[in-house]
């Protein structure tokens, strides 16, 4: 049996909600207590300062994978966060950053979408870990 977090407790989930709100409705972020609060501050204010630097990430290595306008926002939004780890938390190992975003994912997207997003994030990784590692 696996263990099946709360949306509450996963860092990753709260992380996608709060950049949700703020590119798809502009809203001001606020940070409810939590454990991983600073985790999730850094990771949406990074993700939201560094948005030129990860979309050219995704220009760079992405482009002849699929257009970001046409992706589901949900997908976009895990995928500038997960590139904001790859790029910015080089202790965290890749295979850790992909798992927990395709938990959170399944909160939000349906089981072959996270196969999909599983493909993308795990390319997507590569290219940037190589090239900026």
């Amino acid at each position: 049996m696996t263990l099946q977090y709360s949306p509450k407790n996963n860092p990753r989930v709260i992380i996608i909600q709060k950049l949700y709100a703020k590119y798809f409705n502009d809203e001001n972020i606020i940070f409810p207590k939590h454990r991983f609060k600073k985790f999730i501050k850094d990771v949406v204010n990074g993700t939201v300062e560094r948005d030129e630097i990860i979309n050219e990430e995704i220009k760079n290595h992405l482009d002849t994978d699929l257009n970001m306008r046409n992706l589901d926002k949900v997908f976009q939004v895990i995928i500038k966060s997960a590139i904001f780890e790859f790029l910015y938390k080089p202790k965290t190992s890749i295979k850790i950053i992909i798992k927990e975003y395709l938990n959170a994912s399944n909160f939000f997207i349906n089981k072959s979408q996270t196969k999909y997003l599983n493909a993308l994030l795990d390319k997507i990784s590569k290219k940037i870990r190589i090239s900026n590692g």
